[in-house]
């Protein structure tokens, strides 16, 4: 619609309309503005995966540019949207937090990533990511992982194991030592393990063996 109306480009989704609570004693939801509240844009880190799949599903769509907004802090955050169509960049929470200097961040990350990938331009990166992305009845029901547990960086906090005990296929046991142990006849390759633990790379996923 927004190509047929005759626009250069498109934005997306700069914040997301919220509420961020209500007070328990006045009933009245925050933030409170003379007795009365209203709703509010929700922006940074929490809305970054919801832009990245509109700007995807944009760049599939039509051939504009498009303007990549919302949840964007780090140089690789704005890789990502050029991969997935983006031709621009904005950010504002970011530099709310960390001030203009996070610019310098972005362009340094960038070229280096760039020259890393023998590369010239950002415009070489955007919608690389996009023949990658099918639909959910495309995917080879085929395709099995397993979770596996680096015993040397385990810090024995159980929330894994609880994870999977309480939310997913309880495919977690604990040995002797409190390290878990991955039942790979119950475990689905779900993930969930991996996304609680706390240590980076301590649980990560495999292929199953057939």
């Amino acid at each position: 619609a927004v190509k047929r109306s005759g626009a250069d480009g498109v934005c997306a989704i700069n914040t997301l309309k919220s509420m961020i609570g209500v007070d328990l004693e006045t009933f009245i939801p925050y933030p409170n503005v003379g007795g009365y509240s209203t709703y509010g844009g929700y922006s940074g880190p929490a809305i970054k995966p919801v832009t990245l799949r509109c700007v995807a599903e944009i760049a599939k769509s039509v051939d504009i540019p498009i303007a990549a907004v919302g949840g964007i802090s780090t140089w690789s955050d704005a890789v990502e949207f050029l991969l997935l169509g983006a031709t621009n960049i904005q950010l504002c929470t970011a530099v709310m937090h960390h001030g203009f200097r996070i610019i310098e961040d972005l362009i340094d990350g960038l070229s280096v990533y760039l020259e890393e990938k023998g590369m010239d331009s950002v415009k070489e990166l955007v919608g690389k990511a996009l023949p990658y992305i099918a639909d959910h009845s495309k995917l080879s029901r085929d395709y099995k992982v397993v979770s596996t547990v680096n015993r040397e960086t385990c810090v024995k906090c159980d929330v894994c194991y609880i994870a999977c005990m309480d939310g997913a296929h309880q495919a977690i046991d604990l040995d002797e030592m409190r390290i878990p142990v991955i039942n790979e006849d119950k475990c689905k390759g779900c993930g969930m393990c991996e996304t609680v633990c706390p240590v980076e790379e301590c649980i990560t996923l495999k292929p199953r063996e057939s």
